[in-house]
């Protein structure tokens, strides 16, 4: 893979900050002299195909901004091919060495221990080399580029079992805090339910849960529910698309929660399920599309995030498939790729979780969804 080519948005979803961004988006957007342009009534799988090819070899000069986020980037990439049945495009060797290439290591046992995570960088740019005597100066290896880096091999076939997962592991305790949170990088970042979800999720995919303590992340996940069922990012805040997949996924990840959560007796379940599906059904806005919190608009990714939450408690049932496919279809480009909204530009980030959604739709052609992981359906990678 060239250095060229294929890190959008690692894990991340719109935030407070952006309300006014969108205000602007939304007046612009239902502006009478700027319509959305009709949409298409197919999944244009050859479009997309040569969308994600053309990322594949070289990435336009826009995503400069996000060159730190260079695995992540490949993860879109890479994962999305998949998903249309064509990862005989890319050189699977190739891309291994090269994701294998960002893997930290500690210059000895003893350091694991001295606070450090030992994970993948998201880039070259993040990966300082190694001082005379062997040792990292700058550690920025980060939980949401090795959860990228591990999707990626998982989804090459690379065998899992190869990869030093007991020095990953044994750090990654570093960053799990006292409330049962986890920090994304040794020092300066912050904790909330994406990085809890990038550890549980590398925890399975290496099929070795000493990484974390189950019992302190499932506290602080209940901690993040809200009243009205949905979970928000951090203890106390706004219920939100993105934060309740995370809590959801890393409970049916740590086997806190099954398949059948609705169907259970919810007095000895842990969260209230049926306020859980009610909030989530209402994410589901009147053109069809799921918004990521109350008052926003729809937003193609939500479609992956929402949808995959109702579709892990069972409840998938209940959404209205052909008006979410309609709305999805209307953010499909005509250049290959998804938008967040109508008539806008294809991204990377929101052209992935479009193919995880319609593939949660059952699109013909389309490999199916691990909805916990967020890839597609494989078999074990872990030379077991």
């Amino acid at each position: 893979m060239s250095e060229t080519a294929v890190h959008g948005e690692a894990i991340e979803w719109e935030s407070e900050d952006e309300d006014s961004d969108d205000d602007a988006e939304e007046e612009e957007y239902t502006s009478p002299s700027q319509q959305p342009p009709p949409s298409s009534a197919n999944f244009d799988k050859d479009r997309h195909l040569v969308y994600l090819e053309m990322m594949y070899e070289l990435l336009p000069y826009h995503y400069q901004s996000q060159e730190i986020n260079r695995l992540t980037l490949a993860h879109f990439i890479i994962s999305g091919l998949h998903f249309l049945g064509a990862t005989d495009r890319v050189d699977k060797d190739v891309v291994a060495n090269w994701v294998l290439s960002f893997q930290a290591f500690p210059s000895n046992r003893a350091s694991l221990k001295e606070g450090e995570f030992y994970g993948f960088y998201g880039s070259r740019s993040s990966q300082f080399p190694i001082d005379e005597n062997g040792d990292l100066t700058h550690n920025n290896s980060h939980l949401a580029s090795t959860y990228c880096a591990l999707a990626i091999l998982k989804v090459i076939g690379h065998d899992l079992s190869t990869i030093d997962s007991g020095s990953l592991l044994l750090s990654m305790k570093n960053l799990q805090q006292d409330d049962g949170s986890f920090m994304p990088i040794h020092t300066g970042g912050e904790t909330d339910l994406r990085f809890v979800y990038c550890a549980a999720a590398i925890c399975d995919m290496l099929g070795d849960w000493s990484g974390m303590d189950k019992e302190k992340a499932k506290n602080y996940i209940l901690n993040c529910q809200s009243y009205d069922g949905g979970f928000g990012l951090i203890p106390g805040s706004e219920s939100h698309g993105g934060g309740t997949y995370c809590a959801i996924a890393s409970l049916r990840l740590m086997g806190f929660i099954g398949a059948d959560l609705l169907s259970n007796d919810s007095s000895g379940s842990i969260l209230d399920p049926s306020l859980l599906l009610n909030w989530s059904l209402q994410r589901q806005a009147s053109d069809g599309g799921f918004q990521g919190r109350t008052n926003k608009r729809s937003d193609t990714c939500y479609a992956f995030w929402i949808g995959a939450v109702l579709k892990l408690i069972g409840g998938d049932a209940f959404i209205d498939k052909t008006a979410l496919r309609q709305f999805l279809l209307s953010c499909q480009s005509k250049y290959g790729g998804f938008s967040k909204f109508p008539g806008a530009l294809p991204d990377l980030y929101h052209s992935y979780y479009g193919y995880t959604a319609f593939s949660f739709l059952e699109e013909p052609g389309l490999s199916p969804l691990c909805p916990e992981l967020g890839l597609p359906l494989l078999t074990s990678t872990l030379g077991i």
